[in-house]
């Protein structure tokens, strides 16, 4: 499916607004998951202003798609792009992490609004996602799930029964988001535990694979799409691969920015960073 210049401008707009609310909540904190709120802003932005079905003011609709966020430390990066999509006032942010907020650290379904489970033991969120997905089947709901996940979940057991369970049913209303950013708490993800060659492991399993670079806006595009319109009767998965950090160069060279912690400037040079690079790309479209 081709898409117009003005379709991958708004997109780019989406995600940049992404990367900002982000690093806007980390600076209430002094602290956070911005590394992963940055690298995965252009695939929230695809899923959420392009992708799913939603009605913003309408979060528990039942036709709407259903977003897993499996891995729920990166819920700094969910409500970003459900203040994009306008389910969270925007005004909201400067309540994150803070007591009685609608915004915790790790996302929990019964405080926020859009979020459909509360994730952060890692490997929970496919599983949850097949059940999720047989159920609408049964109730002839044409809705998607779509599970969100890091590269870290690949070594846990629940996943690869979950991709199993799968395939077995078919289940052609599940796409699978990994954020292969190759960063964990203990380290680099390849090293704690290998998983490459993870596209041939999950085609084994019986998904239909697609593997591109996460940041490159066209390309997570047209895998959405792909995803999406498969027409065949098999689970998806997309393998991202990311760069932590996204869009901020002195964040993208961090050796360790699993968990960031940052001086109080440099939160505001983080955002004029953010606002020089949309200029540029700006800029650079109109002259082509």
């Amino acid at each position: 499916m081709n898409h117009s210049s003005d379709k991958l401008d708004a997109l780019a707009a989406a995600a940049h607004r992404i990367r900002r609310y982000a690093v806007r909540m980390g600076e209430v904190q002094g602290q956070g998951y911005i590394g992963q709120a940055l690298g995965w802003a252009d695939v929230l932005a695809v899923a959420y202003c392009h992708a799913m079905r939603l009605r913003p003011a309408e979060p528990q609709w039942e036709g709407r798609d259903r977003f897993l966020l499996s891995h729920g430390h990166y819920a700094i990066a969910h409500y970003a792009a459900l203040i994009e999509a306008g389910v969270i006032a925007e005004s909201e942010l400067e309540t994150y992490g803070s007591d009685d907020s609608r915004l915790p650290m790790s996302g929990m379904a019964t405080y926020t609004p859009g979020m459909e489970i509360s994730g952060g033991s890692l490997g929970q969120g496919l599983i949850i996602g097949v059940g999720m997905a047989l159920g609408l089947k049964q109730k002839k709901n044409p809705a998607f799930v779509y599970n969100s996940m890091s590269d870290g979940e690949l070594d846990e057991g629940s996943t690869w029964e979950a991709a199993l369970g799968a395939a077995h049913h078919r289940l052609d209303n599940l796409v699978c988001l990994v954020d292969i950013n190759n960063q964990q708490a203990d380290g680099p993800s390849g090293k704690v535990l290998g998983f490459e060659p993870l596209a041939d492991k999950w085609a084994a399993f019986g998904w239909h694979v697609q593997r591109v670079n996460g940041n490159d806006l066209p390309a997570v595009l047209q895998a959405f799409d792909a995803a999406r319109f498969l027409g065949e009767a098999k689970p998806r998965v997309i393998l991202f691969d990311t760069l932590m950090g996204k869009g901020v160069p002195f964040l993208e060279e961090r050796e360790k920015n699993h968990f960031i912690r940052v001086d109080p400037p440099e939160w505001q040079n983080a955002l004029e960073v953010l606002d020089q690079n949309r200029t540029a790309a700006t800029s650079e479209r109109t002259a082509a």
